[in-house]
C-alpha cells in the first residue's frame, strides 16, 4: 500500500500540482482507489461466491447446509466485506489525517459489528426452514435459546457499539452492569417468565406447533400457528386469532386435542332414554330393548363410518323410574374434524332414534303438566 501511495504522489505531482494540493488530491484519490476496492469486493461476494456457494448446496441432499448457506444469510454477510476492506485501507487513506482517520475508524467499526450481529440473527431465523409444520419438543426448546440467544446479542452489540463510540473497552461496560441487574430483570422479566414456561411446556411435550388446543378462559380454540419466548398464537376455526403468553399456558390449563388427531378415531359417547312400558318379553323369552342394543352394536361395528376394530358399546346404564331406562351408545367414529364428526354422529343417533320403533320400543318423554 505504501507503493501505491508513493505512485499516487508521482501521479499528481506529474499532472502540475504543487505545495499542499498534492497531499489533499493525493487524499482524494486514495479515497477513491479505496471505495472501489470495497465496492468490488463486495461485487465478487454477492455475484460470484454466493452463486458458487448455492450451487454447491443445492446438489446435497442434506437440508442443513440449505440453512447454513441460505441466500439470506450469504448475502448478508457479503455487506460485512466491503466494511472489513475500508478498515483495514483506513491507515494508509487519511495517513495525514488522524482525527478523520480515527471517526471513520470507529464509524466502520460500528457498521461491522452491526452487520455481524444482524447476519447471526439471520443466521439463527433461517432454522425456521428447518420445520416441517410440526415443531418437536426438542425443536422448541432450541427456538426458545434461539430467542434469548438473538436477544443476548443484540444486547451485547449494543454495549460493544457504545464501547467503540466512547473508546472505552467493552470488558468495562460490562463490569459496570452489576449495578444496573435489576433494572435489566424487570425489563426482562416477560422474557425470562416466557423463557421458564416455554422450557416446562416442551420438556414435558405439552404443545407442538399445528396442535389443536381449547383455553376456554382465553376464548382459544384452533390451532397453535406460533410459539415464541413471550406470545402463543393460536388461529381459531373462524379465523380469528388469539394469542396467549406461555405462562398462561402452563399456571392454568388448556385442552390439546393431538391425542384425539393421532388416535385411530374420535370416541363419542350418547345416551338414549326408553319408556318403561315398552319393554316387552316375545314367545322366545327375548326381550326386545335386548335384541336392540345387539343387533344395535352389530350395526355399528359394521358402519363404514365407524372404527369397528374399537368394538362398539351399547349397554344399559343409569336407570331411574324419573328419566326412563337408559341405553348408552359407546363408538369412535373415523372422522376426526368437528363437521364430519357432529354430522357422522348426528346421522348414527337419528336412525337409532327411528330403528328403535321396529323393536316396539318407544323413547321416554316426561309428562308436562
Amino acid at each position: 500500500m505504501e507503493r501505491i501511495q508513493i505512485f499516487v504522489e508521482q501521479m499528481v505531482v506529474a499532472i502540475g500540482v504543487t505545495g499542499d494540493g498534492i497531499a489533499v488530491v493525493s487524499h482524494v484519490i486514495l479515497v477513491v482507489i479505496a471505495v472501489l476496492l470495497a465496492a468490488l469486493a463486495g461485487i465478487m461476494c454477492r455475484k460470484l461466491i454466493v452463486p458458487l456457494l448455492l450451487k454447491l448446496t443445492s446438489r446435497t441432499e442434506a437440508r442443513w447446509d440449505d440453512v447454513v448457506f441460505s441466500e439470506r444469510v450469504l448475502v448478508s454477510a457479503c455487506s460485512i466485506v466491503p466494511a472489513i476492506v475500508i478498515w483495514q485501507l483506513l491507515p494508509w487513506t487519511f495517513f495525514d489525517y488522524p482525527l478523520m482517520r480515527e471517526v471513520l475508524a470507529r464509524l466502520t467499526a460500528i457498521y461491522i459489528t452491526v452487520m455481524s450481529v444482524r447476519t447471526a440473527i439471520v443466521f439463527i431465523d433461517s432454522f425456521k426452514q428447518l420445520e416441517n409444520g410440526k415443531r418437536t419438543a426438542r425443536q422448541q426448546y432450541l427456538y426458545s435459546l434461539c430467542g434469548v440467544l438473538k436477544i443476548l446479542m443484540i444486547f451485547i452489540a449494543v454495549i460493544v457499539v457504545i464501547a467503540i463510540a466512547v473508546d472505552k473497552d467493552p470488558s468495562t461496560l460490562f463490569a459496570g452492569l452489576g449495578a444496573a441487574s435489576a433494572i435489566l430483570m424487570l425489563a426482562f422479566q416477560d422474557t425470562i417468565k416466557g423463557l421458564v414456561a416455554g422450557i416446562r411446556l416442551t420438556n414435558n411435550d405439552m404443545l407442538h406447533i399445528g396442535d389443536w388446543i381449547t383455553v376456554p378462559s382465553a376464548g382459544a380454540n384452533g390451532r397453535v400457528e406460533e410459539i415464541t419466548l413471550t406470545m402463543v398464537k393460536v388461529r381459531n376455526f373462524d379465523n380469528t386469532v388469539v394469542t396467549l403468553s406461555p405462562q398462561a399456558l402452563v399456571d392454568g390449563s388448556f385442552q390439546n386435542w393431538i391425542g384425539m388427531e393421532q388416535g385411530e378415531g374420535r370416541k363419542q359417547s350418547r345416551k338414549v332414554f326408553f319408556d318403561f312400558h315398552s319393554l316387552k318379553v316375545d314367545e322366545n323369552g327375548e326381550v326386545n330393548i335386548s335384541r336392540f342394543r345387539h343387533d344395535m352394536e352389530k350395526w355399528l361395528k359394521d358402519n363404514p363410518r365407524v372404527v369397528g376394530e374399537k368394538s362398539p358399546l351399547v349397554k344399559l346404564v343409569d336407570n331411574t323410574l324419573a328419566s326412563g331406562c337408559c341405553v348408552e351408545f359407546i363408538f369412535w367414529l373415523k372422522a376426526k374434524d368437528a363437521l364430519n364428526y357432529e354430522h357422522d354422529t348426528s346421522d348414527i343417533m337419528e336412525y337409532i332414534f327411528a330403528k328403535a320403533a321396529d323393536y316396539d320400543l318407544q323413547i321416554y318423554q316426561p309428562e308436562i303438566k
